[in-house]
């Protein structure tokens, strides 16, 4: 339909308020309610708010303006030529950023076409920004279809963009110019942009999700006993097993709602209430991303007490577990079978046991399997981390203390962890942390079988066995004086290594499936299948956190799948650099680096920027390609590009 004939529908309909023949249904409409509403067709401008509310709602859309700045950027070249500018306002028609054609930018201000200004249907008519909003779609509003006159000498076109999670209206992106300049193609170039400011949204949101599952994964075993859903910041639902969504007890669309009302709809420092208020049994352990509150962790916690312990520590406690059996550690390679076999064997007696190992190699589990072999087989377990409490908490802690022995004391006293262990076995972990003072006194313990609690006078006879772990060398630490010679040598009657995971050959491959069928049992899911290439891949990686690290890796692939195959573009960054008989294969952007990024003085981290840069620009900006030809997973890139973001100022 002509200008002309829609300016003769828009002056009939202003004149006797019939409809208007002709005219778009959305145009009509929009008409009807901009009456209905008593906007006045020679309105000029529309409200302009003052610089402290434009910060506050930039602010509030942060993630928003994110998401749209290389487009917002790109515009000032693209929309020059056009005599056009592109507008993003939030989900209520307030403008919050322009940018394009400097000249345009300027004549929109006339109408307060400009950030700031309210375009919201019931504030300035008929508009494409607020139809937009009012219709939830793609719409265009040429000239005289503008409601208010002096606002007819644009033509504009806008798209709702939605958040690509759940939906959620963020706001509107706009192409407007002067109308003499229709462009037909501004729509659909306005829906271009909404689909890239919505992909861009994607992308942050799964960067975000998954920095909160690799939380999730390394606070697991603080929480082994209790259920954690794993919620974003607008409130949804990460991860949680269905056991976790069975204890929420309600309908999905109501848990959806209740988690967006904690976290979604209040400010991060009213979580922990509204948490409160709506699971009163629960706990938020807010996560974070360079300071700025990204999740959290809902813990529903079994017990009505919010607080996992009375005690003063988090060191341990009386085991509970069932106990291992060295059939269930597993493992077929030569290293683990000679020392299982070693292990089964001193069991059998009670001499104390030194357990030695790295970090992460299943120290404990050897310990909780040679209690169940030995003669204490009936008797407490009770595990106490050495180096995982406060130095002045410790001797009240290994051996307990009398009533008033200080303040704050428990007024009947208490006993300690060696008292607890008596007729079983006592685990001391990072035994070599243990405070040279105390060494004397646990020395003393061990050789008369006698317990003084802290503050008194009275020695309890106690019977038990000593298992200790270290992942130092003790010897050495006796030799620097950090380590009683007495007290080595009266622990480590016999001696354990544990071998690291990158000594046990075909047990990654073993260990990596036996974990995946737990965490997709965990998740109600059936047991994944692993492309080919990946378990090699994860056979001769040096797994420095040894099988912690592998469990974690594939806890953490697992929760991240959507598919039941787990993919070589699944695995983490680190899993993800070639071995020198594959670099070969790889397009030569990969591996030819410059002669000074090969220097043994060079940065690791930066090499391996500047091998994700240069892969990146090879592929035109195409992230998905340059994730698959480096051999790891876009969200990987995604997150190792923000990084690369955030610590050059927002450039490459």
């Amino acid at each position: 339909m002509e200008q002309h004939a829609i300016r003769a529908a828009w002056e009939q309909f202003l004149a006797d308020g019939t409809g208007p023949d002709g005219i778009s249904r959305p145009v009509a409409a929009s008409w009807e309610r901009s009456r209905a509403r008593g906007v006045g067709v020679g309105l000029t401008e529309a409200p302009l708010a003052e610089e402290p509310e434009i910060f506050r709602r930039r602010s509030v859309n942060v993630a928003l303006l994110a998401a749209a700045r290389p487009a917002l950027e790109r515009s000032g070249l693209f929309l020059a030529e056009a005599s056009s500018m592109m507008i993003l306002s939030d989900a209520s028609g307030f403008i919050i950023e322009t940018a394009g054609d400097p000249r345009v930018v300027d004549h929109g201000r006339r109408n307060h076409l400009e950030a700031g200004g309210f375009w919201d249907e019931g504030a300035v008519g008929t508009n494409a920004i607020g139809t937009a909003l009012v219709e939830g779609r793609p719409t265009q509003i040429r000239g005289a279809e503008h409601f208010c006159e002096d606002v007819q000498r644009w033509t504009c076109a806008a798209t709702p963009i939605r958040h690509p999670l759940d939906s959620t209206l963020l706001g509107v992106v706009d192409i407007s110019g002067p109308a003499r300049h229709f462009n037909p193609q501004s729509l659909a170039l306005a829906v271009a942009i909404g689909q890239e400011i919505e992909a861009g949204l994607h992308r942050a949101a799964k960067i975000e999700h998954e920095l909160l599952l690799r939380n999730f994964v390394s606070k697991r075993s603080i929480w082994l006993s209790e259920e954690i859903l794993v919620v974003d910041r607008r409130g949804v639902l990460v991860h949680a097993a269905e056991s976790a969504r069975r204890r929420v007890d309600a309908p999905p669309d109501q848990r959806a709602r209740d988690l967006r009302r904690i976290v979604g709809a209040a400010q991060q420092e009213h979580w922990e209430e509204a948490c409160r208020e709506r699971f009163p049994n629960a706990s938020v352990e807010v996560v974070r991303s360079d300071g700025e509150a990204i999740g959290c962790l809902i813990v529903m916690h079994r017990s009505r007490s919010r607080q996992p312990s009375p005690q003063p520590t988090t060191s341990g406690a009386i085991s509970r577990e069932p106990d291992i059996r060295f059939e269930d550690i597993r493992g077929d390679s030569t290293p683990m079978r000679d020392v299982r076999e070693r292990a089964r064997r001193l069991a059998q007696n009670s001499l104390p046991i030194l357990i030695e190992g790295e970090t992460g190699v299943g120290k404990e589990l050897f310990a909780r399997a040679i209690k169940a072999a030995s003669p204490v087989a009936s008797g407490p377990f009770v595990p106490l981390n050495c180096g995982g409490m406060p130095r002045d908490l410790i001797a009240s802690e290994l051996f307990g203390y009398a009533k008033g022995a200080f303040t704050g004391a428990d007024e009947s006293g208490r006993s300690g962890r060696i008292e607890q262990a008596d007729g079983g076995v006592l685990c001391l972990d990072e035994i070599g942390e243990m405070p040279l003072d105390l060494q004397s006194y646990l020395l003393r313990v061990l050789e008369d079988g006698v317990v003084y609690r802290v503050g008194d006078h009275v020695g309890r006879r106690v019977n038990i066995r000593i298992l200790s772990m270290t992942n130092r060398d003790l010897s050495s630490e006796v030799e620097a004086g950090r380590f009683r010679r007495d007290l080595y040598y009266r622990i480590a009657a016999a001696r354990i290594r544990i071998p690291p995971l990158r000594e046990r050959g075909e047990d990654v491959a073993l260990l990596a499936q036996r974990f995946a069928e737990t965490a997709a049992a965990r998740e109600g899911r059936p047991a994944p299948i692993f492309a080919p290439g990946v378990l090699e891949r994860l056979r001769r990686y040096a797994w420095p956190g040894n099988v912690r690290e592998l469990r974690n890796v594939i806890d953490a692939m697992i929760a991240l799948s959507d598919m039941n195959v787990i993919q070589l573009e699944d695995l983490p960054l680190e899993l993800g650099a070639l071995a020198p008989e594959e670099a070969q294969s790889v397009p030569i952007a990969v591996v030819a680096l410059p002669a000074a990024a090969l220097s043994p003085q060079t940065d690791l981290r930066a090499a391996e920027r500047a091998t994700i840069l240069a892969q990146v620009e090879a592929c035109g900006g195409n992230l998905t390609e340059a994730a698959r030809r480096l051999g790891i997973a876009r969200s990987t890139l995604y997150l190792r590009l923000a990084d690369y973001r955030a610590t050059s100022g927002g450039s490459h």
